[in-house]
């Protein structure tokens, strides 16, 4: 698609959040499995009920200008999933996973305030009323959902830290035990044996 006027660029910054948010409900299914935070879990689930209403808002908004929704990836949604997704294989399933995959959904969050403050602000300029409210309602919710993330993540990244703790704590008991061992086997090898 040409972009000429500021309605070409209102409509494919619409047809970009339109697959960007495609992209996520494929996504979220994903991540909810992989988490071990029930928190989390609860709350990805949520966002992602939210964001099948906010496609359909989105299919209102073009039913309203008469357009196709489709034909365009959204790149930039596409690279933050993933990340994502790369955390997804690299880290062992438990709240350092959880608290990487909260870090890579609120970058998610914060692409889609931006891309619905653009387009909000463009459809207010416009003059379409409708549609500025329809986009506003979705902005104001990926702000609440990135909210509940960072309230989220205190929990997660506690146990997360104390996991970390844990292993380490588990690594320093274990060398001086050996330590320790040693030490007793080698005076224990140096003592005279008493005759019976």
């Amino acid at each position: 698609m040409t972009v000429a006027t500021a309605e070409d660029l209102f409509i494919d910054e619409l047809k970009d959040i339109y697959s960007a948010e495609r992209q996520a409900v494929r996504a979220f299914p994903r991540f909810i499995k992989a988490v071990r935070s029930q928190e989390l879990r609860d709350a990805i689930q949520e966002h992602l009920e939210q964001t099948n209403q906010q496609l359909e808002r989105l299919d209102r908004v073009f039913e309203i200008l008469e357009k196709r929704a489709g034909g365009k990836t959204c790149e930039g949604m596409k690279g933050l999933l993933e990340e994502a997704f790369k955390h997804k294989e690299e880290i062992d399933k438990g709240f350092v996973l959880d608290a990487a995959l909260i870090g890579a959904l609120q970058r998610v969050e914060h692409y889609e305030i931006a891309a619905y403050g653009t387009i909000a602000t463009l459809a207010e300029a416009m003059g379409q009323t409708e549609i500025h409210d329809l986009l506003s309602t979705t902005l104001q919710e990926e702000k609440e959902t990135d909210k509940r993330l960072t309230e989220v993540s205190s929990g997660v990244n506690d146990e997360a830290i104390a996991d970390q703790d844990g292993a380490e704590d588990n690594e320093e008991d274990e060398e001086p035990r050996s330590s320790k061992a040693s030490v007793r086997n080698s005076a224990a090898r140096k003592m005279p044996h008493r005759a019976k």
